[in-house]
């Protein structure tokens, strides 16, 4: 068995996120993923179907921030999450976001890590 952490690290999306009435409207939100995945030997022919293409990962948070919202960086956080388990290859995901701009001296964020 061969494992190998995926990364997606850093995307800025512009989303409604929040329970405040001035984050009705889209804001900048950070995000990163470690996705822990398991294959059965490690890639050798050097091509894309040998492993996890991580693209999936990237549209399906463009198409959250992009649909209607969320109240709480908890639930936006678990439902990236759930996006990367369903790949059964992936073992374990890690889901950082962060809100850089809610406070002038600091990030606000939340981060999990959820196993299969």
């Amino acid at each position: 068995m061969a494992d190998y952490t995926t990364i997606l690290d850093g995307l800025e999306v512009a989303m409604r996120l929040g329970i405040h009435p001035h984050e009705a409207a889209p804001q900048r939100v950070r995000l990163s993923v470690w996705m822990t995945v398991d294959y059965a030997d490690p890639p050798s022919a050097d091509a894309i179907d040998e492993v996890l293409d991580y693209d999936f990962l990237r549209d399906g948070i463009l198409a959250m921030a992009a649909g209607p919202g969320f109240a709480l960086q908890e639930t936006l956080v678990e439902a990236i999450a759930a996006l990367c388990l369903a790949d059964p290859r992936v073992r374990q995901v890690r889901v950082r976001s962060l809100k850089p701009d809610v406070y002038p001296d600091a990030a606000v964020g939340c981060e999990i890590v959820r196993t299969r």
